[in-house]
């Protein structure tokens, strides 16, 4: 007999919709195949096999992470397909600062009421994000909400693991003065600080639209851009240089993640005039009149990651990252005593 409820439907869930948006994102599912992938979607578990070949001490490390208030702007342009890859950088970006190369992904969707369309357009953009990380979406889970969330809207979380050969985990232990520090530009805000956005500009149906001079397209498009992902780069880089630390520049902006990638007694050193800040945020600046410090204490100013190399490999350092897409800049370097981070 085919699985179906109409005591169920009536209380809000309905499971054949459950069945069709399963059906609609086989296809984005399988542009993540790469090799270790054992299983498809619909099993209790998502099956994946490590290839441990050539490594000492396999580590696996795992990061999880939400899309934050971000996600209003998707449901007030009713576009769904990119709000996804936000969801996998937000994670993948987290575990290369580790050194870890991004294995496979899960995730999870609740929603006031499965529209399987929507579902789709959401975990399409899922499936994109694996893609540039070259990481399995393996699994998922899409939970229909009905009264506890709004029908029209959705919340969006995932994890994903990573793995690395314990000898050449980046923790920043090999950090010493002189370290130079290189940023790699952002696509925009990426995905935090949006509270402190949408309080500055009012975001509503209204205001979504909202052009601005500094601007080549309306307020809610720029600000909706994905997250950039930076693990292709990034393993690029760490292949030919020894990276001694990277920091993923997210909420807490330079003031809180920079630290992160820190020893004690070293402070990191940042040249303002180096960055490349977007419009967006001159226009976040400017509109909300925000000071100075705030805007480096939650956004990343144009710079989504930050690596410390060597002085002698600096050079080397951008050229890889340049030859792989990255219009990547020297923003500061490590000196000793202090606290976290100067900005001059």
């Amino acid at each position: 007999m085919k699985s179906f409820s109409e005591s169920y439907k009536e209380a809000g869930v309905d499971i054949t919709a459950g069945y069709k948006s399963v059906e609609l994102i086989k296809e984005h599912v399988a542009r993540t195949k790469i090799p270790g992938v054992i299983s498809g979607i619909g099993g209790f578990g998502g099956l994946f096999a490590p290839d441990f070949s050539g490594m000492k001490e396999p580590v696996l490390i795992s990061g999880t992470d939400g899309v934050g208030t971000k996600i209003k702007l998707a449901f007030l342009l009713d576009k769904h397909n990119t709000i996804g890859v936000d969801s996998v950088a937000m994670c993948v970006n987290d575990v290369i600062c580790c050194g870890a190369k991004p294995l496979f992904f899960l995730d999870y969707i609740a929603i006031g009421k499965n529209i399987p369309e929507k579902v789709a357009s959401i975990v399409e953009g899922i499936a994109e994000g694996c893609v540039q990380s070259e990481c399995a979406l393996v699994g998922g889970e899409t939970a229909e909400h009905p009264g506890l969330m709004p029908v029209d809207e959705y919340d969006v979380a995932g994890f994903c693991v990573g793995i690395v050969d314990k000898p050449k985990m980046i923790d920043g232990s090999k950090l010493c003065e002189g370290d130079v520090l290189i940023g790699l530009p952002s696509t925009g805000v990426h995905s935090n600080g949006f509270s402190l956005v949408r309080k500055v500009f009012g975001i509503d149906e209204n205001t979504i639209n909202n052009t601005y001079p500094e601007l080549d397209k309306p307020l809610g498009e720029a600000l909706l851009t994905p997250t950039k992902i930076y693990v292709k780069p990034v393993m690029a880089l760490m292949n030919r240089v020894e990276v001694k630390a990277l920091s993923h520049i997210t909420g807490g902006g330079f003031y809180e993640n920079i630290p992160r990638m820190l020893t004690d007694g070293l402070t990191a050193e940042i040249d303002k005039a180096s960055l490349p800040t977007l419009p967006i945020f001159d226009v976040i600046q400017r509109v909300g009149n925000i000071p100075e410090h705030d805007m480096y204490n939650t956004f990343n100013m144009g710079v989504g990651m930050v690596a410390a190399v060597s002085a002698k490999e600096a050079d080397k350092a951008l050229e890889i990252l340049r030859a792989n897409g990255e219009d990547a800049v020297v923003i500061g370097k490590v000196i000793k005593g202090g606290e976290g981070v100067i900005l001059k």
